[in-house]
């Protein structure tokens, strides 16, 4: 009886508060929609990225709520805006106090220096840049700012790039599990750490490669912002780390104070009776009315590439790319004679081949239907990412984009051996052909089931070759030459010939414009699933009781003898946040 009174108040609880929750975000949204701030004559822009940083915005209204993250298109889009708006004066920006993504900070850097070219000031304060990810990056765009704060008595770490793996081969082997994987080819290294015990001569050498070219970039930008020559530069840096009096002594940094003196300076500079505006109110409430001129398609993707239609990610899930929702973009703006061109912003590590192979269907019939696609790469642009992008007319990328990884990787874990260890036997049944239980993971492969696995693999990594020199001109064995599996920076990869040119959205723009014969302003029109709020709110409450019944499944499972499988499971999760694609417990990108 106890039980059943406290689960009645449960459900009067959750009744309640979805009766007076849903009515106040809808309230609260309808309202913001229809009333957009006023801005004030004299505006500083209030930019925050501690809390985060995506490519692109979310498709989910609603995911401001679980999450504070900002996105570069968003404030690409907003800077742009702002550019000609004679209310905002400047701009504060709050820096992570670790690294953002290389390729973030490039296209980042541009919206700060056009936004100045136009008369605009930017102050940039940090509490701190410590030795934790791309920090270099961090700096690049302080140093863009033009005006660098930093709290006083904090650290300025920026000394280099580092990155650490952890290698699993030792206790794999200690508790008998088995990585059986294949790798096209030595460069294609997501699965290593399960292999091996320390890093491959060809697994270090790529490494080292794009790490170093994403410094050298960083450097160069921060040396050609702040006036600097160089070679001085770098050896001031390679000396650090430093506090941050010693930082501004060394003119890596212009003022040591607090936020508020940081702040109270760019209203100064503002002019009297200025405020500071969120950026995101800015971006949400003061956009304009689409300018006249020819229609530009913009379509958008980010994430991992899946098949599937799939739905906008509810608070604070990764957004992934649907291969039936990116198709249908592109054949939407095939179908829409008003569009000229398409703009294709993609920011994915790779996927599913198949998948993969759907959304570059779509790309050819864009420009079979006399409609130039010109891609905008973003942090990433590698393994499917490429495979989809390699069909447009022209690739733009930035300096720092993680690209290429031509290649593919497949296999399995065998766990058999070590479930035995626990008095847990896996045993299998087939009927068919041999190779029906080639993905189980009772056991490794058979020698004919190797062998035919093994030809899948070529078969796909064959069919990418194929389809990059189709894509990109390129002879099939000059593009094996560069392949193999290998990543490359932006600025790598444009000397090789997988990228037309370095830079950001901007510049795909005007090629895009070029290319359709477009003179003057164009119309940017996304293409795409967005929820409407009413939308997101019905799948945010609809999808509550699937959630508890996963809870109550994996709450099952964990008490029984199931459970030491989830080892399986936990290094497919890793290889799916790396862009893999998980068939049954085999795996292939």
């Amino acid at each position: 009886m106890k039980q059943f009174l406290i689960t009645i108040a449960g459900v009067l609880v959750g009744l309640t508060l979805f009766a007076v929750t849903v009515p106040l975000v809808v309230i609260g949204l309808v309202a913001s929609a229809a009333a957009p701030a006023a801005i004030p004559d004299r505006a500083v822009l209030d930019l925050d990225l501690r809390g985060g940083l995506t490519d692109q915005e979310p498709r989910n209204p609603l995911a401001f709520l679980s999450s504070h993250t900002v996105s570069v298109m968003g404030i690409e889009n907003a800077l742009r805006r702002a550019e000609s708006d004679d209310r905002v004066k400047g701009l504060l920006v709050r820096l992570p106090e670790t690294g953002v993504e290389p390729a973030a900070a490039d296209e980042l850097r541009e919206a700060f220096k056009r936004f100045r070219a136009h008369g605009k000031f930017i102050t940039a304060h940090a509490q701190g840049l410590y030795a934790e990810g791309f920090v270099v990056s961090t700096y690049e765009l302080a140093a863009a700012s033009g005006d660098v704060w930093l709290q006083p008595s904090s650290a300025f770490q920026v000394t280099g790039v580092a990155r650490e793996d952890l290698f699993f081969k030792r206790l794999f082997d200690a508790h008998g599990v088995v990585a059986d994987y294949q790798q096209r080819y030595e460069y294609k290294n997501a699965v290593n750490p399960f292999l091996y015990d320390d890093y491959t001569p060809a697994h270090r050498l790529a490494e080292t490669s794009w790490m170093g070219s994403v410094f050298d970039t960083s450097l160069a930008a921060v040396a050609a912002d702040r006036g600097l020559q160089p070679v001085a530069l770098r050896t001031v840096i390679d000396a650090g780390p430093y506090s941050a009096e010693d930082a501004r002594a060394k003119g890596l940094i212009d003022h040591v104070g607090e936020v508020r003196e940081a702040e109270a300076g760019a209203l100064a500079r503002a002019g009297t009776g200025a405020k500071l505006v969120e950026i995101g109110d800015y971006d949400a409430r003061g956009r304009e009315a689409l300018a006249d001129g020819p229609k530009v398609a913009v379509i958008s993707a980010e994430g991992a590439i899946m098949t599937g239609r799939g739905e906008a990610p509810a608070f604070g899930g990764e957004e992934t790319i649907r291969s039936d929702n990116l198709a249908k973009a592109f054949y939407d703006a095939i179908d829409d004679r008003s569009v000229r061109a398409i703009v294709f912003r993609l920011s994915s590590p790779g996927g599913s081949d198949t998948a993969s192979e759907q959304i570059l269907a779509a790309v050819r019939a864009a420009r079979a239907a006399g409609k130039p696609v010109v891609v905008s790469m973003g942090t990433y642009g590698a393994s499917g990412g490429y495979w989809i992008a390699s069909a447009a007319n022209e690739i733009i990328a930035q300096p720092s984009t993680l690209t290429g990884s031509i290649g593919v990787f497949g296999g399995k874990f065998v766990l058999g051996p070590a479930l035995a260890r626990f008095g847990v036997d896996v045993r299998g049944l087939s009927v068919g052909g041999d190779y029906a239980s080639s993905s189980g993971t009772g056991s490794a492969m058979s020698a004919t089931q190797r062998a035919a696995f093994s030809a899948w693999m070529d078969h796909i990594y064959d069919g990418f070759i194929a389809r990059v020199a189709q894509g990109r001109r390129l002879a099939p064995d000059r593009v094996r030459e560069i392949a193999r599996g290998r990543v490359w920076t932006g600025v790598q990869a444009k000397g090789l010939g997988l990228v037309d040119e370095l830079g950001g959205f901007a510049l795909a723009v005007d090629r895009a414009k070029a290319l359709a014969g477009i003179n003057g302003a164009a119309r940017l029109v996304p293409f795409g699933e967005k929820l409407s709020p009413f939308e997101a709110i019905g799948r945010m409450f609809g999808g509550q009781t699937r959630g508890a019944a996963l809870a109550g499944s994996l709450g099952d499972l964990a008490d029984g003898p199931e459970f030491r499988t989830l080892l399986a499971a936990a290094r497919d999760a890793r290889l799916r946040s790396e862009g893999a694609t998980v068939l049954a417990p085999s795996m292939v990108r």
